[in-house]
């Protein structure tokens, strides 16, 4: 059995006290998370008895939380994700487009996930696909998979959203353009377009009433101080960074299998937990060659709060495709793409029902041989009482 530290034994050791020492100040989004990574694959949330149809090899095999946030998690979902994006590849250079809002936006963007995350998304689409189709750079619709990251390699709040984008798109005609060997759409001119929608929908957002500001922020619910807060960004270069293009679709399947289903961190950067602190790796881009990686020791409460940092909100979708790649109508663009470069469709091929092979993960790792579950466990969760502005007034009969 592994031994390596893990954010759960983090989270079982130190959790307990920071929710005392929190209480009021979480979200139950931030409670959900931290339970269910304590009990993810425990037997608290059950599981079952595996043993080899050939030598009597035998495992328990926990249940999963399933919960996006946990890293043990992750794996699986990426896995079965891309799967499905590897029949979409098409046979064209692909690019990597960064976009990063100010560290003045931090604040706004950390007290008002939900809004501000959302339009962040849709500005740096919106910036994508317009400079795209203008006839002056590229001149053409193009596809689109965006993913949100919340964090820096410090796990500090660091919102920037990461493109990948096919290096050519359609024409309005309907034919098929190229773009070049290198190069996609000049950052300069995306990041002022990007800099005016997203400030604008800012204020937008403001007037609508939809921001809401805490504790230190309490004054940029103020129009005039918010207003002034944004007035130097509008002069601010902002960063979009867009690097060369992948090698090769392999190239493009590797980088997705490490972005789309990232958690804040992940636990094999985790070194040690001791009486000092929690110390794990990660990279200070303001160096290069080996001094670039460095590892940080951070009191366990204080690891815990950057985590939680980056805990969405319930049905926020942080993976968004676009233009060409936009799921109502991706199927159709991709086989009209494909007819014009000249390339096969795919081909969907259906294993036989009668005998399915095992997954890799039930076979036997003494003999190779098939696992059957031969018991189920159930699992130890208590059900919670109900919150206490819901309990009626007397007597609660349970």
């Amino acid at each position: 059995m592994s031994t390596a530290l893990e954010i759960a034994d983090i989270f079982r050791a130190e959790g307990p006290r920071y929710r005392a020492t929190q209480a009021g100040h979480l979200s139950l989004a931030q409670l959900k998370v931290m339970s269910a990574i304590e009990r993810c694959r425990t037997a608290s949330l059950g599981g079952h008895v595996e043993g080899c149809q050939d030598c009597g090899h035998q495992r328990i095999a926990y249940n999963s939380c399933r919960n996006r946030h946990c890293p043990k998690c992750q794996g699986a979902a990426a896995r079965a994700w891309l799967a499905e994006r590897e029949a979409d590849l098409l046979p064209v250079g692909y690019f990597h487009v960064v976009f990063s809002v100010p560290a003045e936006i931090a604040t706004i963007a950390w007290q008002n996930k939900a809004p501000v995350y959302d339009l962040l998304f849709r500005a740096a689409a919106e910036t994508m696909l317009t400079i795209a189709a203008d006839q002056r750079h590229l001149g053409a619709r193009i596809g689109i998979t965006a993913v949100l990251h919340t964090w820096g390699s410090a796990v500090m709040h660091h919102p920037h959203i990461h493109m990948i984008v096919p290096g050519g798109g359609l024409s309005p005609d309907g034919h098929w353009i190229s773009a070049r060997a290198r190069f996609l759409l000049p950052v300069r001119v995306l990041s002022r377009l990007f800099r005016r929608l997203f400030l604008t929908g800012l204020v937008m957002l403001h007037a609508k009433g939809q921001l809401n500001f805490f504790n230190d922020a309490r004054n940029l619910a103020d129009r005039r101080a918010y207003l002034r807060h944004l007035a130097p960004l509008r002069r601010k270069n902002w960063v979009v960074y867009a690097k060369p293009p992948f090698a090769g679709p392999q190239a493009v399947l590797a980088y997705l299998a490490r972005y789309t289903h990232r958690v804040a961190i992940s636990n094999r950067r985790l070194l040690a937990m001791d009486e000092v602190g929690v110390t794990f790796r990660y990279k200070d881009y303001r160096q290069d060659g080996a001094a670039r990686y460095q590892t940080m020791t951070l009191a366990p409460a204080e690891f815990i709060r950057r985590f939680l940092l980056h805990v969405l909100a319930k049905g926020f979708h942080r993976l968004r495709h676009y233009g060409l790649l936009a799921s109502a109508s991706r199927k159709a663009n991709l086989a009209r793409i494909r007819d014009l470069l000249a390339v096969p469709q795919p081909i969907t091929v259906q294993a036989p029902a009668d005998e399915p092979a095992p997954e890799p993960w039930r076979c036997c790792p003494c003999c190779g041989g098939p696992m059957v579950i031969m018991e189920i466990l159930v699992g130890s969760l208590q059900p919670r009482a109900p919150p206490e502005a819901a309990k009626p007034a007397g007597r609660w009969i349970s």
